[in-house]
This record gives C-alpha cells, structure tokens and sequence, in this order.
C-alpha cells in the first residue's frame, strides 16, 4: 500500500515507480470527479501557502482552483509578496509559515531553496519548479501520455532542445523511473550533466527503459511516441542568451517534416507557454530582432492533431490536486 501522508515533494528522484504510479491512479480519479460534477472536498478546512518567487499561469491556477476544489483555503505570495531571502532567511520563513498553513508550495530558482524550506518546515512542501526540476508538470506530462496510449512502459519519448533545463532534466527522470524510452534529441553542449545522467541510465535499467542521447534528428524523432519540445531561454536567464540559442537550436525546432519522421499517431507535447507565432510582446520582439516568426515549435505542429498541449495544462490540476491530496490526507 502506498502512504505519502506528510511527505515533501520535491523531486521524482525521491519517489519510487509504485509511488509515482500511485499518484498517476488519483489524478485519474480526481479528473473523472471533476469531469462528473462530483465533490472531492477531502481537505475541508486546510489551508496552504504559495511562495512564487517566479510568475507562473498553469502552475498558479491549477495549485489554487486545486485546493478549492479539495475544501482548501490558498495564500498566494508573489515575487514582491514575502521576505524570503531578502529580510528573512529561508528556514525561518519555513518555520513561521508552517505554523499557520498545512502545506507550502514553492516555485522560483535553485532546487536548494525549496530543499531547505522542507527541511524547517513540519508540513509538506511541494516544488512548484525550480531551475533544476519540475516535478508537477512530469506528472501531467506522463498522464497525458498515458490516456493517449493506455500503458507507459516502452513509449518513446523524445525531447527536443535544451535538455540541460528543468524540463529535460525531469523528463530523463520521470522516463526513466517509468520504464520509458526517453531520447535528448540537441547540440551535445546542452546535453544534462553526467552525474544525473547515470544516476537515471541506473534506475532506467531496473524498470526496462532507456536513456538516448543524440544530435541527430532523424535517429531522435524515429519512433517517437511523444515529441516533447521546451522554450529556448527559460526563465530569468539573460536576454543576450537568445542569440545563442536561436544559432543553435533552430536546427531542432519541432515542425512537420520530424513529425512525420516518428510514429503515426505521434503525440506533441509542451510545458508552455510556448512561442510558436508573434502574437506575444516577446515572440514579436524576437522576431523583430533576429527574423525568426516560430521558435521551439512551429504554429503547424502547435495547432496540429497531434498536439496535446491543452489536455497536458489541464492534466496540471489534477495531478497537482493528486499530490496536495496524497501528501495532506490523515
């Protein structure tokens, strides 16, 4: 039997593969509640802190239209909202916001920070994405793969792009721990780093997955289940990065000719947002100064039918109230 009861979560790495397929089993749960007008009001009267050191939309609302729909109150704090790190150190907000809410979410920079509020505080903490991982949203990426196809172990999943980032990164992870065949398709400098890579390479060999690293778009897309792409400058890195990363990640924008180099029935998946037109003060920014319309995922593969962008956001509420759920229950 799994019990999660008063765990932190922090990162996949820290879950075994029942664990992470047990919370796979709630969110499925709670969805078709939600989908059914059914209520799931298990955590009445709790209450839960939202530290958001970086803006977020998905993350955000699925953490707080979440916890309404588990009975709960949420307390957002904004980047200007708390002292964390400015006036007050990490641990003692840990210690002050423990003693007023059953749960603490964080999301903002390194993995060390939502690592030392778990350690001050007595309730859970949640890692709403720091710059090395992004469990919440692995979670719903595998969810919608898994509804896509009914079974995980021996899907393809390809990643395209960066996959030194949050998203790379935990993709490899939550691959491997899942028996799935996960391939980082990119310029070897923007590969992961070693230590994670055999850490993963070691669990991807108990579960019956694979760890493929490769700079060819051909071997990377061939048999891709999943085609997985992420923006080309995350969050908070320099402006300057874009010049770059456009040089050398434009060879590996996900458009139609490597859709069709992968499965038939080939899923597209996003974290989002994404740019894949001008209709954002950034993507006509960028376009303006480096002449390029569509960045990591061309408007064709986005607005396709084989993207499932929009049931993976929505898949955030419900593995996101799957994890509040699991880790607050009595």
């Amino acid at each position: 039997m799994v019990d999660l009861r008063g765990r932190d979560f922090l990162k996949l790495l820290d879950f075994t593969p029942e664990e992470i397929k047990h919370l796979l089993k709630v969110s499925m749960t709670l969805k078709k509640q939600k989908h059914n007008n059914i209520s799931h009001r298990h955590l009445k009267g709790k209450q839960i802190a939202m530290i958001f050191e970086k803006d977020s939309t998905r993350t955000r609302c699925a953490f707080e239209s979440g916890a309404i729909d588990l009975g709960m109150h949420a307390t957002y704090l904004g980047p200007t909202g708390s002292q964390l790190g400015k006036k007050e150190t990490i641990a003692d907000t840990a210690r002050v916001l423990d003693k007023m809410f059953d749960g603490i979410e964080y999301r903002g920079f390194e993995q060390e920070i939502v690592e030392e509020l778990a350690k001050y505080s007595s309730v859970p903490v949640w890692n709403g994405l720091t710059n090395e991982f992004h469990p919440t949203q692995m979670l719903a990426d595998v969810m919608t793969a898994y509804e896509e196809f009914g079974h995980l172990e021996g899907l393809k999943l390809t990643f395209l792009g960066d996959a030194r980032n949050n998203v790379g990164r935990s993709l490899m992870v939550v691959c491997s721990k899942l028996g799935m065949n996960f391939c980082a398709c990119g310029p070897k400098e923007l590969w992961p780093d070693k230590d994670l890579v055999d850490v993963c390479k070691s669990i991807a060999e108990s579960t019956g997955g694979s760890i493929l690293f490769t700079e060819d778009t051909s071997e990377g897309c061939k048999n891709a289940d999943v085609l997985y792409t992420d923006v080309w400058v995350s969050m908070g890195e320099a402006d300057e990065v874009w010049e770059e990363r456009i040089k050398l990640l434009k060879p590996y924008q996900l458009d139609m000719e490597k859709i069709k180099m992968a499965h038939e029935n080939v899923i597209f998946e996003h974290c989002l947002p994404s740019f894949h037109n001008t209709d954002t003060r950034i993507g006509a920014d960028i376009a303006k100064k480096f002449g390029v319309n569509e960045m990591e995922v061309t408007d064709e593969v986005f607005e396709s039918s084989h993207s499932r962008v929009f049931e993976e956001a929505e898949n955030r509420l419900h593995t996101i109230k799957a994890v509040m759920l699991e880790t607050l229950k009595k």
